[in-house]
């Protein structure tokens, strides 16, 4: 998964999206070594349902809603997002070389990217119809769910062929809804891009995770599955 839009204020920060950011990283890693546990050394973990499950959609939901926030921050948010479109464009051509049954159409780097392309739209939408709409494109998703197709050019927007396998899939239907939320939560009560908060609770440790996201999301993945692999050839010499 996920995601990973990071504000450029100087040296100015909003310490609540920095913590907020740096949650979300960590409950992704903790998510994607349950993944990888599973998958390459084979230990029972169940992240379909319940518990795990959970703890990685809650990972993706919180980047999407910042990513929303944190575009009213940029000044260009259009060749940002055309940047992570590109990067999951990249992790599309290495999971079909690698994973070539599960590989990756449409995951959340293709999500954010897309809807930080169309943020400039959605920005200037009254308040009151930003809010419709994110309810609409929510519960758009529920008779999407029993529409199948025999072309990947509508998964982005939900609707997938049978038998669909993907390691990552966050299409803009339901998730823009998020995204659309994070653009009123800016529009309400960060357009002055200052924090919510009279006292400060800055920390350099997650104002280093947070401002780090993207990369951290590009390569963790590589360094967990290395680390099992080693782990694995050096217990079983």
């Amino acid at each position: 998964m996920v995601w990973l839009v990071c504000y450029n204020m100087g040296e100015k920060r909003i310490w609540e999206i920095d913590l907020l950011r740096a949650t979300a990283i960590i409950l992704m890693v903790i998510f994607h070594i349950v993944v990888d546990l599973n998958k390459l050394v084979g230990i029972d973990i169940d992240y379909f349902s319940g518990f795990w499950f959970w703890e990685g959609k809650i990972s993706a939901l919180i980047f999407i809603f910042l990513a929303g926030i944190s575009s009213g921050f940029s000044k260009n948010t259009v060749t940002r997002g055309i940047k992570v479109l590109s990067y999951g464009m990249a992790i599309t051509f290495f999971t079909y070389i690698f994973f070539r049954e599960q590989y990756i159409i449409f995951g959340i780097l293709h999500l954010l990217g897309t809807s930080m392309i169309i943020f400039p739209l959605f920005k200037r939408i009254d308040n009151i119809l930003l809010f419709i709409s994110a309810i609409i494109v929510a519960l758009a998703a529920i008779p999407l769910n029993n529409i199948f197709t025999n072309t990947s050019l509508l998964i982005p927007f939900g609707i997938t062929c049978k038998g669909l396998a993907t390691l990552d899939y966050y299409p803009l239907i339901p998730y823009f809804s998020v995204f659309i939320l994070g653009i009123l939560a800016y529009k309400m009560y960060y357009h002055k891009k200052q924090s919510l908060c009279k006292s400060n609770f800055e920390n350099k440790y997650i104002r280093t995770i947070s401002k780090s996201s993207l990369l951290i999301y590009l390569v963790h993945q590589p360094v967990i599955i290395a680390t099992i692999i080693l782990f694995k050839s050096l217990t079983s010499s």
